[in-house]
């Protein structure tokens, strides 16, 4: 029998458009999906280069203006993968439009944007989804499992390191990434807001308090723009940087425990440095994502000559979604987390329901990760601690 199909539009071409497109292409077939997604459209400004990337991925077309194409009938599902200042406007004509929305992180630039969000998806009982990809990493499912199961007992520690070096160059140009009015933030709403979703999802606790502490190491760089990936190139005018190069926070959780999170591009010999360890009565979890596929769990509840860092390879069939794939110890690797978004988001739309219902992170839940970055925005500022307002 066949299956009812979905059809995609995409917007966006560049980092994430990539990602994006591969879990789409991916998807069916690692997964049994109860809908046969269809790569029906993707969008982006240069029709040359939009059409390029039709081509390569398998899009059916390509088009320049995603207004017209969230209005089409034959679209079902809009994944919005743009720069953070666009990602309101779009999923709210999105999900006004009828259509399920898929959204890049952070949600948007501000908690006021968040909240439009979270009213647009609750009027139009569609799918609303944000991709923090890093939840769909098997490792980190399987370090919420086992926090779920009590392995590790009361959290008194989350401490999250987020640490990349690839603007450390001062001639390296002046990307929409380092333009306030365009992200938002610099690594603080680009890479804290995954390491305190994380945080959060792991732990199942909300980030309640925080005091935190910027800074912009280069204040000028040249006029430039991306060229694919985390490559730029730029040209003699300089412009100013609007975003900070660094951030770092220190916080209290809705459990009792004491977290921080740490976010820089400034981080000699780093390039991807996503790190998470968190500490308990009974136990500890340390995830270091260069090193994706394992996860440290110490059991503190055994006898103590043979207590020590067990190093877990979550590669086994039964560990988080890794049956889709390979035998164990075939390892998978970061275009994957976004294949487990694709196989959880076009389940859920096929089920409906409490399926739909159970689809996390949802906008809603996402804005309490935007509270925290807005509320250390605050801090930064003012010197002082800030309530985020989530319990």
């Amino acid at each position: 029998m066949a299956k009812p199909k979905l059809n995609i539009a995409l917007i966006g071409t560049k980092f994430m458009g990539k990602a994006h497109s591969n879990a789409w292409a991916q998807v069916a077939h690692f997964f049994d999906l109860p809908v046969q997604p269809v790569m029906k459209v993707i969008v982006g400004r240069d029709a040359k280069g939009t059409q390029k990337m039709a081509d390569q991925w398998g899009w059916q077309e390509a088009a320049t203006d995603w207004k017209e194409v969230i209005k089409r009938k034959d679209i079902d599902l809009v994944d919005v993968s743009t720069p953070n200042n666009l990602h309101a406007e779009m999923s709210i004509a999105a999900l006004k439009a009828g259509k399920h929305v898929v959204c890049e992180k952070p949600l948007a630039k501000s908690v006021k944007e968040c909240e439009a969000m979270v009213k647009a998806a609750e009027a139009a009982k569609k799918a609303n989804f944000v991709c923090y990809n890093y939840r769909r990493v098997p490792a980190v499912s399987l370090a919420r499992q086992l926090v779920q199961e009590g392995k590790i007992g009361r959290v008194y520690h989350v401490r999250c390191l987020y640490l990349q070096s690839w603007i450390m160059d001062p001639n390296f140009p002046l990307v929409w990434r380092l333009q306030g009015d365009i992200a938002g933030s610099g690594p603080h709403g680009d890479l804290n807001a995954h390491i305190i979703d994380a945080a959060r999802f792991i732990t199942g606790e909300e980030v309640t308090e925080v005091s935190a502490a910027f800074e912009t190491f280069i204040k000028e760089r040249p006029l430039g723009a991306m060229t694919g990936g985390l490559s730029a190139s730029g040209g003699s005018k300089k412009g100013k940087v609007t975003v900070e190069d660094a951030a770092l926070l220190i916080g209290r959780m809705s459990g009792g425990a004491l977290c921080s999170f740490e976010a820089t591009r400034f981080a000699q010999g780093r390039k991807n440095g996503n790190s998470i360890e968190i500490n308990g009565e009974k136990g500890a979890i340390r995830f270091e994502f260069e090193d994706m596929n394992r996860l440290k769990f110490y059991d503190a509840t055994k006898p103590s000559y043979l207590q020590g860092w067990t190093d877990i390879l979550a590669t086994e069939a039964n560990h988080p979604y890794f049956g889709a794939y390979w035998p164990a110890g075939h390892i998978i690797g970061y275009e994957h987390t976004f294949i487990n978004i694709a196989y959880d988001v076009l389940t859920a739309v096929g089920k409906g329901g409490a399926a739909l219902k159970n689809l996390g992170p949802t906008f809603a839940d996402s804005t309490n990760t935007q509270r925290v970055l807005e509320a250390a925005e605050k801090s930064a500022k003012s010197r002082k601690w800030v309530a985020t307002g989530c319990k």
